[in-house]
């Protein structure tokens, strides 16, 4: 079973600075991640064995542009905890593109 990694921080920039050092740290996956008062506060979520996510969580923490507000690992999470984090992850899923309607003339 994986672990998770769970990074909160302000603002979008140094999140995504945070979840690039997570990545190069260690062998770890992005999961998801949520956007609170208008993206001022972000929470990153990596899945992966238990020692790898500590490493990037703790590489991410100490290296990143700001520090977190907040970070913990959670190994061998709760069915429910994965459920949480999945219906997030869920609300990420691309959304089928919108044609345009034909002009006249065009098939």
């Amino acid at each position: 079973m994986k672990s998770l990694g769970l990074l909160e921080i302000s603002g979008v920039t140094a999140a995504v600075t945070a979840l690039d050092i997570m990545c190069k740290t260690a062998d770890v996956e992005f999961v998801t991640w949520e956007r609170k008062l208008g993206g001022r506060l972000v929470t990153i979520i990596v899945q992966g064995d238990v020692a790898a996510v500590r490493q990037a969580v703790e590489a991410a923490a100490a290296n990143g542009i700001k520090e977190p507000v907040n970070y913990t690992v959670i190994a061998r999470p709760h069915e429910e905890v994965i459920r949480l984090v999945e219906l997030s992850a869920s609300r990420m899923k691309p959304k089928a593109p919108v044609k345009a309607p034909a002009k006249k003339g065009e098939k």
